[in-house]
């Protein structure tokens, strides 16, 4: 099927996963393939992807996992239909849907559409995060949706009511964040943090958060991630995960 006009067919994954998604706007990015990387799963569980774009996070997981079931859930319909595309192009159709839903909908409107309270065992999401009361954002509408909020609390709380207890969120947010991360998670514990930092002896730009729905188990922060090394070059522990699908720790916990 040929490209239409302002879509691109992107390889990720090293080519495991091939990816439409539009040409202009939010583009799937290094985010969302540590974030899968980031999820431990099992055959036979129900992941939900919130936020999910054209579904890179979500189909990463699902090609990682055989027996795994995902719901890709998205508030723009263009994108939710590029992401149903996607997990057919990449033959996952069987067990990758999309529903084009608010996070902010009340849980009457998620149960109509097949998405239960305690019905997900894992969930795992790309929030937007740039503040616009601290950062300049775009002035490209799907950008500006995708990248800007002040806070993931109404995010977390859809965590919170789709996961069944013990289950398990999974989540990336900028680095400076990570106070505003934590204060949300109420309801949750067993909190591990991963930093992800840009070269060595750099600050980090990203965490990934592993949070466990009803656990009491304290705090931990993890090794972080290095990306690229000093002269600029992605570290072999990068290029394992990005390129090769290799799992990070938050997923073997």
């Amino acid at each position: 099927m040929p490209v239409r006009a302002g879509v691109t067919d992107d390889a990720v994954l090293d080519g495991r996963l091939r990816l439409r998604q539009p040409r202009r706007g939010h583009r799937v990015g290094h985010d969302a393939i540590l974030l899968a990387a980031a999820t431990g799963a099992h055959a036979g569980e129900h992941a939900v992807d919130l936020g999910a774009g054209v579904g890179a996070a979500g189909l990463a997981l699902a090609a990682r996992v055989p027996g795994i079931t995902v719901t890709l859930v998205e508030i723009d319909p263009d994108l939710a239909a590029l992401a149903e595309e996607n997990a057919r192009r990449n033959g996952l159709a069987d067990r990758v849907t999309a529903r084009v839903l608010d996070v902010a909908a009340p849980a009457r409107v998620f149960a109509a559409r097949g998405l239960a309270a305690g019905s997900a065992r894992r969930v795992l999401m790309n929030p937007p995060f740039h503040d616009p009361g601290r950062h300049r954002v775009s002035s490209d509408p799907a950008r500006r949706v995708a990248h800007a909020a002040a806070r993931p609390d109404a995010w977390v709380g859809c965590a919170r009511r789709l996961l069944s207890p013990g289950g398990t969120l999974t989540l990336v947010w900028r680095a400076d964040g990570l106070a505003e991360v934590l204060a949300g998670l109420d309801g949750f514990g067993g909190v591990s943090v991963l930093p992800v930092h840009p070269r060595p002896n750099a600050a980090a730009i990203r965490i990934l958060v592993r949070a466990e729905k009803g656990s009491r188990a304290p705090l931990s922060l993890l090794a972080g991630l290095v990306l690229n090394d000093g002269a600029g070059h992605p570290t072999a522990e990068a290029e394992a995960v990005l390129r090769q699908g290799a799992v990070l720790p938050l997923a073997r916990l």
